[in-house]
């Protein structure tokens, strides 16, 4: 399949034909939902999930289906079966691609901010992206989406991250708010000159395109 990178933490990935897209928030452009199939969401913080995006993309394109948790279904009331609500456990196909689903909670912030459900997706048991969390999946990961900046870690929670989940491939997300300084900075951390991860890194530009096998 190829992963086309798109605004912060919003990946496109295309096989056959197809299209899915996984949490085309605030910080993505519309073009990211050009011609979709299907949309994974992994939890309601705006930079992962925009609902006036999606009820639009939904009016004009009545075959398109949206994959999200019981909280972010909640908040797309109304646009009846083209969402499905699943969670931690689940299985399914969403636009040819065969998704599984890891985790239940957001990373904790500080313990005085509550915490929102936070799922994550396994793509054809070879891509992860695991949202707003460092969730462990339980089935080898191939290449796992990297969420590099956010207010709930630190570049050393991502390097025992990346070492636990044990990835060929870490390819960098949630990046939308760091400068050039910033991302060569976490780059310097996580690339060849850190204290060491067990797979490449790498940060593509946005609309960039990689093949994931």
């Amino acid at each position: 399949m190829e992963l086309t990178k798109f605004g912060h933490a919003c990946v496109r990935l295309e096989k056959d034909g197809r299209r899915l897209v996984i949490d085309p928030g605030g910080l993505t452009g519309p073009e990211a939902l050009e011609g979709a199939d299907a949309v994974l969401v992994t939890h309601e913080h705006f930079d992962h999930f925009s609902e006036e995006v999606l009820r639009k993309a939904a009016a004009e394109h009545p075959g398109l289906r949206i994959w999200t948790n019981s909280s972010v279904a909640g908040k797309l009331d109304g646009i009846g079966t083209q969402v499905v609500t699943t969670g931690d456990g689940d299985a399914f196909s969403a636009a040819g691609f065969d998704i599984r689903v890891h985790g239940t909670w957001h990373a904790v912030i500080h313990p005085d901010i509550p915490r929102i459900p936070n799922i994550g997706f396994m793509v054809d048991d070879a891509l992860f992206h695991p949202g707003d969390a460092l969730t462990v999946p339980s089935a080898p990961v191939g290449t796992l989406l990297l969420p590099v900046h956010a207010p709930w870690s630190t570049v050393g929670d991502l390097i025992d991250y990346v070492r636990e989940v044990a990835p060929r491939d870490a390819i960098a997300v949630h990046d939308g708010a760091l400068n050039d300084v910033g991302t060569a900075m976490v780059a310097g951390f996580l690339g060849e000159r850190g204290p060491g991860i067990p797979a490449s890194y790498r940060r593509l530009a946005t609309h960039a395109s990689v093949q994931i096998a």
